[in-house]
């Protein structure tokens, strides 16, 4: 049995038609969508980009001892666990964090791939002409990395899924059984794609962005932005997530091309979403709101394991992937793991199920943004260990309020209280520092 595991980076999951989207073109995952089972309620645990790939790799939430940091050498990791059940493992990645400055992401893979020049990777010298407003919005190494791009096939969503039907097309019949982790970028900020997708949303949407959406020292508030230039902004990242659509799109007819479908677990999924005007924030910001935590993901079984497509309403998790794919695999589950195989659910049968996600952008045993998001089928939490005139909690009803756009908090001192008391046994179950359980207990 062969897995494929495509993560794309900051995709909104309402910006997908499977997802109730009426207006960005994503036929293509719409399509794959149809064949799969579609999780409802994913969330994200740790956050954001590399916090979370930990999460995705160990089957753990990180978010109790580790962070912003390399992949520690001790932790028991997916592509190691496979190797050990005679899986050949590859890596193919254009997300800048995974490799720069010995992350150790790839380690364990038989073999890996990086396509350069995301964001600040130093891979080109060259200066060129661009306008100073143009180089502090994306930055100056940005702009040489992409200064030779001409075609569509040059994006790097267009490169990285290049590669991985290289690797297919090369390897697919060349082993016993594989596994194929491929991690794009896109749809990460800087949003500038080939201008045909942005005019599909909007044909006068000029080339230019507004400074304040990227500038990593400037506020990135949504009310310094004009009506027109959160327009804009919406109409470049929808123009990204269609660009994604449409490579994912021919990474999946490879697929098929190939006759994989019938022994080959194919999952997609996003590490978080981002903002764009809502709550009024622009990017990431320290509370997880639903267009963060709340992310996609999609998950088409080997025709040969018999399952229907369909969708589910259990509240999963990124530690419950290596776990489903491991079970898959047939391949013992290491005692590490703290997510749970998604298989039973994909079969239709009773399987142990979370009745709450619990997601952080901080780490907890340095107490960094200390603050947790709690979530139940109807009920949204954020809490923080520390209140204080900027850190107010806030609940909202999500059955009758999805947006969270009013504040129950003060008025529902019960199920703030019930929420308060599951994140100390949600921390004693992921078996957390007896301290940092003390902590939240307080």
């Amino acid at each position: 049995m062969n897995i494929i595991e495509v993560v794309s980076d900051t995709l909104r999951r309402d910006y997908l038609g499977c997802y109730g989207n009426s207006w960005v073109h994503t036929e293509n995952l719409d399509r794959f969508a149809e064949e799969s089972i579609i999780f409802d309620r994913a969330y994200v645990a740790s956050f954001p980009t590399i916090p979370h790939r930990h999460d995705l790799f160990t089957g753990r939430y990180t978010f109790t001892y580790s962070g912003w940091t390399p992949l520690p050498r001790d932790e028991v990791i997916l592509s190691q666990t496979l190797k050990q059940s005679g899986y050949t493992t590859m890596l193919i990645a254009d997300t800048y964090h995974l490799i720069k400055n010995g992350y150790f992401f790839d380690r364990g893979f038989d073999g890996w791939q990086w396509i350069r020049g995301q964001e600040g990777d130093r891979y080109m010298t060259h200066t060129t002409n661009d306008s100073q407003n143009k180089k502090d919005v994306f930055g100056s190494q940005y702009l040489s990395n992409v200064s030779l791009r001409r075609f569509e096939s040059d994006y790097f969503v267009a490169q990285t899924v290049a590669t991985a039907e290289k690797w297919l097309e090369l390897n697919y019949d060349r082993h016993d059984k594989w596994f194929l982790h491929i991690d794009s970028f896109d749809p990460h900020e800087p949003w500038n794609p080939p201008k045909w997708y942005t005019y599909m949303y909007d044909s006068e949407c000029p080339e230019e962005v507004p400074g304040i959406a990227y500038v990593p020292d400037r506020a990135r508030n949504a009310s310094e932005l004009s009506c027109e230039q959160l327009k804009h902004l919406r109409t470049l990242y929808a123009g990204e997530v269609t660009l994604v659509d449409r490579w994912i799109g021919r990474l999946l007819q490879k697929i098929e091309d190939l006759g994989l479908f019938e022994d080959t677990m194919i999952i997609f999924t996003s590490d978080h979403g981002t903002y764009l005007g809502e709550h009024g924030y622009i990017g990431k910001r320290p509370i997880l709101y639903e267009e963060v935590a709340h992310i996609p993901l999609i998950i088409r079984p080997p025709d040969s394991l018999g399952c229907k497509a369909g969708r589910s309403s259990c509240i999963v998790q990124t530690p419950d992937l290596m776990p489903t794919i491991l079970d898959l695999a047939e391949a013992k589950i290491p005692e590490t793991v703290q997510g749970k195989t998604l298989l039973p659910i994909m079969k239709g049968e009773e399987g142990e199920e979370y009745n709450m996600a619990l997601s952080t952008t901080g780490i907890f045993h340095q107490k960094v943004f200390p603050s947790v998001t709690v979530t139940t089928d109807k009920w949204c939490l954020h809490d923080f260990l520390s209140i204080d005139s900027k850190n107010k909690p806030e609940l909202y009803n999500l059955t009758k309020d999805p947006a969270q756009t009013t504040n129950l908090f003060t008025e529902n001192n019960v199920v703030v209280t019930e929420l308060r008391a599951k994140i100390p046994g949600f921390l004693k179950k992921i078996r957390a520092d007896e301290d940092i359980i003390t902590e939240w207990t307080k």
